[in-house]
């Protein structure tokens, strides 16, 4: 494998992590094709604008960190840490994607939903593109550009399969925290904040 094909591919596992929320809307914005709510190509058309956003922003605020020390950096591994571990020890759920999803209508709707439900993707893209460099950073964003594609395929197939959406519920509450601490440790390791 060479260089480029591992450092797109190291590109994927943050987006699917910071994204199962997303893809739980999305496939709920889905089910509402053709009862009131964005059409098909509506929501592509804004999930990318809502994700361009996010990425736009985090390689921004990455880039205003370029004068501070690689070491420091890591000090940005506690925020998705944190909200793993908040996400861990909450009880309570919050109301269901449906509920939200129905109230969106055009791509202003669904890129507005999108980048308000994006604040852990800002969280985790911004260390990981100010670590990266340009190179790595350029490779991410076609990656996210090409599984924005592919997130929008799956969510519209699964609409409407509610045991599929009830499995990705589930195991999101455990599995997605759990993924945030790791990332969060990964980049505190990758900083050398802890010596070395």
């Amino acid at each position: 494998m060479t260089h480029a094909v591992a450092v797109a591919l190291s590109g994927v596992w943050p987006f699917v992590v910071t994204n199962v929320d997303d893809f739980v809307l999305l496939t709920a914005l889905f089910v509402t094709v053709g009862r009131g709510g964005p059409t098909n190509r509506q929501i592509v058309i804004g999930q990318y604008l809502g994700m361009g956003a996010l990425v736009v922003v985090s390689l921004l605020a990455a880039l205003g960190l370029s004068s501070v020390p690689e070491r420091w950096i890591g000090l940005l591994g506690l925020v998705p840490i944190a909200l793993g571990t908040r996400a861990l020890l909450r009880v309570r759920r919050t109301a269901p994607d449906e509920v939200v999803a129905a109230t969106v209508t055009g791509v202003a709707g669904v890129v507005m939903l999108t980048v308000a439900d994006g604040a852990d993707n800002v969280s985790v893209y911004i260390p990981l593109f100010r670590q990266a460099g340009a190179g790595a950073t350029a490779a991410y964003m076609v990656v996210f550009a090409v599984l924005v594609g592919v997130w929008c395929t799956v969510a519209r197939a699964t609409a409407g399969r509610t045991s599929l959406i009830a499995v990705v519920e589930r195991v999101g509450h455990w599995l997605v925290p759990v993924l945030y601490i790791g990332i969060g440790i990964r980049i505190i390791v990758v900083s050398g904040l802890l010596g070395g």
